[in-house]
């Protein structure tokens, strides 16, 4: 690792090693050679003159790419995608002459863009799935696991703590069809010229209007695409990049969610992140337990989310058939969008498979609470015994605010059942209350519902998605 320069935070501490590949200069480069390759072969299929020869040799050096050729070319004619052309050609002496034939540096680029952009949301998919899965299993194993639910980040009635996991993974699995749309509707440039038009493609063929048809559909096919985008200027539209972004932003917002839920878990010593044996938490407090991963996942999340304003932004600010001020700003916004989510997914799916959860915490802060949100069956209790249900409403209401007073106030203990028990008007015994404080017979639906939502959403979703199952993450820092 060179020390004397900026390294990206990206590739040194986040992101996979699959992602960086995606985005490598040897995927980008290669890629270019594979067009040049079912060009060539598609305008040989359709009749130019071009021989199996040139072909042959074109696919003996998809490769082995001679970068120093291409760089040295560059510092030359300032031109990328000509340095390789050239370079391509040095190794490639009989078909240098029909490389790149008819087309403008968007077919390299552009098509490889449109490549990358489609492999990168397919390692996407796999690690969302896997965190949806690992979800799954958490939200299974603690679906009955009464616990304090919270509004406004105040006390309210009790949900479980697989409830609660399922309200993560339901966001995830939104994302999860956002990306699906998208990963389907993804199309080629195809081969157009320089403002779409395929103007040259009419002189090469000699205005044969079928056979230029053809084209595009055959580079598409050779490419593994369904198709091309039916019109386009220089560049296929930046709304593409826009669409994609957004499906970014969508899963860094949803994990932001989760991840802040867990931090304030965390606090409450309720729900723990994965802690190592020899981690450090701070470097002044030795006891301390930082939630870093979470804290991470966050801190990149909102990053993407900024980033999506980038290709929004490009796009909207495209004159006519092209400018060029798309492309440096492509160059950082969407590989970084895109390593940035690799990173943040990795740390979810080590997050969620190392979750730690304290039943006795959990328990101990419920049972401090369900008092207060027992009063409503206390009541009703007390009016099948005969009690007048305004009266005990009222004089529920004040022994709960006295009972409040203890808590915060005094520091006591919520003795809102003593005070109860005290007053003759409920007649029932501390014993009698102490029967209603049930964790479980507060928390409704939650255990059914978790069940329905893992039976009937997210067992379509996983086997559907069979295939890309069973990984784990491994996170650098």
């Amino acid at each position: 690792m060179s020390t004397d320069r900026y390294q990206s935070p990206l590739s040194e501490r986040y992101a996979s090693k699959e992602m960086q590949y995606i985005f490598s200069p040897d995927m980008k480069f290669r890629t270019w050679r594979k067009l040049w390759i079912a060009l060539a072969e598609t305008e040989k299929d359709l009749g130019l003159n071009i021989t199996q020869e040139q072909i042959d040799e074109l696919k003996a050096h998809a490769e082995d790419i001679n970068y120093d050729v291409a760089k040295a070319r560059e510092k030359e004619v300032r031109h990328d995608v000509m340095s390789h052309v050239y370079a391509y050609g040095v190794q490639c002496p009989k078909a240098k002459g029909i490389i790149h034939l008819g087309a403008t540096s968007c077919y390299v680029g552009d098509n490889t863009d449109i490549i990358v952009m489609t492999r990168a949301l397919e390692l996407v998919k796999k690690k969302l799935v896997n965190v949806i899965k690992e979800l799954a299993d958490f939200a299974d194993k603690y679906k009955a696991q009464p616990t304090l639910a919270f509004t406004h980040f105040q006390p309210a009635q009790p949900t479980s703590v697989g409830k609660r996991a399922t309200l993560w993974m339901q966001e995830f699995c939104l994302d999860l069809e956002d990306l699906d749309h998208v990963l389907s509707h993804m199309k080629l440039l195809g081969s157009k010229g320089t403002t779409g038009t395929q103007a040259s493609f009419l002189e090469l063929f000699d205005g044969n209007q079928e056979i230029i048809d053809k084209i595009d559909p055959m580079i598409a096919e050779k490419m593994g695409f369904q198709e091309c985008y039916p019109v386009s200027g220089q560049t296929y539209s930046r709304k593409v990049d826009t669409r994609v972004a957004n499906v970014l932003a969508g899963i860094a917002a949803s994990a932001h969610k989760m991840s802040n839920d867990i931090r304030l878990l965390q606090h409450l010593k309720e729900v723990e992140e994965p802690f190592e044996k020899g981690q450090i938490g701070s470097s002044a407090m030795a006891y301390k337990r930082n939630p870093m991963r979470s804290e991470r996942i966050a801190s990149l999340a909102r990053y993407v989310m900024i980033d999506a304003l980038n290709p929004a932004i490009t796009s909207a600010t495209q004159w006519f058939e092209r400018t060029l001020d798309d492309s440096a700003n492509k160059r950082l916004s969407i590989p970084e969008g895109f390593l940035a989510v690799d990173g943040i997914l990795d740390l979810c799916l080590n997050v969620v498979d190392g979750l730690v959860v304290y039943p006795k915490v959990i328990e101990k802060r419920l049972m401090s609470e369900l008092p207060f949100m027992a009063t409503e069956n206390i009541m009703m209790d007390a009016v099948k015994a005969g009690g007048d249900r305004q009266e005990l409403h009222e004089k529920i209401r004040v022994l709960s605010m006295e009972a409040g007073r203890n808590v915060k106030v005094e520091g006591g203990e919520n003795n809102l059942l003593e005070l109860i028990a005290a007053d003759p008007a409920f007649n029932m015994t501390l014993e009698d209350l102490r029967k209603t404080m049930e964790p479980s017979r507060y928390i409704g639906r939650s255990r059914e519902q978790v069940e329905a939502f893992l039976k009937n959403v997210i067992e379509l979703v996983l086997k559907e998605n069979e295939e890309l199952l069973g990984m784990k993450a491994e996170i650098h820092v």
